[in-house]
């Protein structure tokens, strides 16, 4: 029940006629968490682990269909994608609780390139500090989370690339990266 009113609580001021969009920012977690380890299996039945990513920075979004503001940050992930691909970084999709016949019909219309991966029961999410939908984390190459973003962005916005580009470089001794910049970056 308290995980249904987090997730009106997120999506109604998205909702709202005329309601101002999210700005474009990522919420430095200061403390740097282990990432929850998960296998999932995505759209084509191949099994994702998130623990065999370590080394490359990670960004994980939990989402869903019926999800407003899923919907239409869709397209700018796969436009992000098409950058992160090549330059070393993983973008995940975690599909909470849906079948994969109804994310397939999704992805005809919101075509992507970028893994999906199936969150059925939502233990995953559960073991995650997601608040509502969209919940995306940006884990360093030493599966830390490091970023979170609650509600929907533009993750082509290269104000929001920028912090992840910069995890790259990042080793074990690093220090903990810097807040990226507030307001609106558009």
């Amino acid at each position: 029940m308290l995980r249904n009113f987090l997730l009106i609580a997120v999506l109604l001021p998205q909702l709202a006629v005329g309601a101002t969009p999210l700005p474009q920012t990522l919420t430095l977690i200061e403390e740097r968490p282990t990432a929850p380890d998960f296998s999932l299996l995505d759209l084509d039945g191949e099994v994702h682990r998130l623990s065999s990513l370590r080394g490359r920075p990670v960004i994980i979004n939990f989402w869903a269909t019926w999800c407003p503001p899923c919907r239409e940050e869709m397209p700018s992930m796969q436009r992000a994608w098409e950058r992160l691909e090549t330059e070393g970084v993983i973008l995940l999709a975690v599909n909470v609780g849906e079948d994969p016949d109804t994310v397939f019909q999704f992805t005809a219309n919101y075509p992507v390139e970028f893994p999906i991966l199936f969150d059925r029961d939502g233990a995953v999410s559960g073991a995650w500090p997601v608040v509502g939908l969209p919940t995306t984390f940006v884990i360093d190459p030493q599966g830390r989370i490091v970023y979170r973003a609650i509600g929907g962005r533009e993750w082509d916005d290269q104000t929001l690339l920028e912090p992840v580009l910069e995890l790259r470089n990042s080793s074990a001794n690093a220090t903990t990266p810097q807040p990226p910049p507030t307001g609106n970056l558009k």
